[in-house]
């Protein structure tokens, strides 16, 4: 029997079919990375099942440890309020059941490395770096610390990729928007604009993404990240990582 904890890979949901089966896509290439690992998804809304119905199923079939991995690319509400309610409220139902809640997912190299992937997937050839200005853009979030890390993984992926210029936008919650910073770069001189998705999977707020970029005229838009092996390794490593600061006493249970 594999000793392993469960990994339940939460995500957010959305009424856009897209996006759960992004989800489910890139939740089987952890499987195929782990055999044997038992890996599950809970929604906090929109999609079944919710995170608290995988739980009573797994504790109800003797499953006593679980690594709860948020989907999620920064450190804002959902990782540091909705997530640890909802694991805090099943903990004290569910006594047999540890909970764990590993880390998001960003920053991360394996991230901007998934941008990448997706750019040239879209058309952007090596060459093409130094005169290409990108877009940055994610979903959007009210937590400044949230815009603040989006602002830093710009200008480090834009010191160490070699491209012209990075520039953050959002589709939501923080300004500038996508066919805003487009059109910034633009008027810096820049000679292509190329729009990277910072985000997982499709629905209402990557479509707005897109949507600026047709507005703006940019030269590319890449898909959004989706199952990328990247991420799915990605995903790994934060399982890993959640794993072992438990061995080490670093890690502590979700309690009420």
């Amino acid at each position: 029997m594999d000793t392993r904890p469960t990994l339940l890979v939460i995500a957010h949901g959305s009424r856009d079919p897209r996006h759960a089966a992004t989800v489910s896509a890139l939740c089987a290439r952890v499987r195929a990375l782990r055999p044997g690992l038992r890996v599950e998804v809970g929604y906090l809304d929109f999609n079944a099942p919710r995170v608290p119905r995988v739980l009573e199923r797994l504790s109800a079939e003797g499953v006593r440890d679980v690594v709860a991995l948020p989907l999620l690319l920064t450190r804002a509400f959902h990782a540091k309020s909705d997530i640890p309610a909802v694991l805090r409220e099943a903990a004290a139902r569910l006594p047999l059941l540890t909970i764990r809640q590993a880390e998001v997912l960003g920053p991360s190299s394996l991230l901007t490395a998934a941008l990448e992937r997706r750019l040239a997937e879209a058309g952007l050839r090596p060459g093409d770096r130094r005169s290409t200005g990108v877009v940055l853009a994610s979903a959007g979030s009210s937590d400044p610390e949230a815009g603040a890390v989006l602002a830093e993984i710009a200008r480090e992926w834009w010191h160490t990729a070699g491209w012209c210029a990075v520039r953050p936008a959002f589709a939501s919650a923080s300004l500038p928007r996508t066919a805003d910073a487009v059109r910034a770069l633009r008027a810096e001189g820049v000679r292509r604009v190329a729009v990277a998705p910072y985000v997982i999977a499709p629905g209402f707020l990557p479509d707005r993404i897109a949507a600026g970029a047709r507005e703006a005229r940019a030269d590319l838009l890449a898909p959004v990240l989706g199952p990328a092996p990247e991420l799915a390794r990605l995903l790994v490593r934060r399982y890993d990582g959640a794993v072992l600061a438990h061995a080490r006493g670093d890690l502590t249970a979700l309690s009420a």
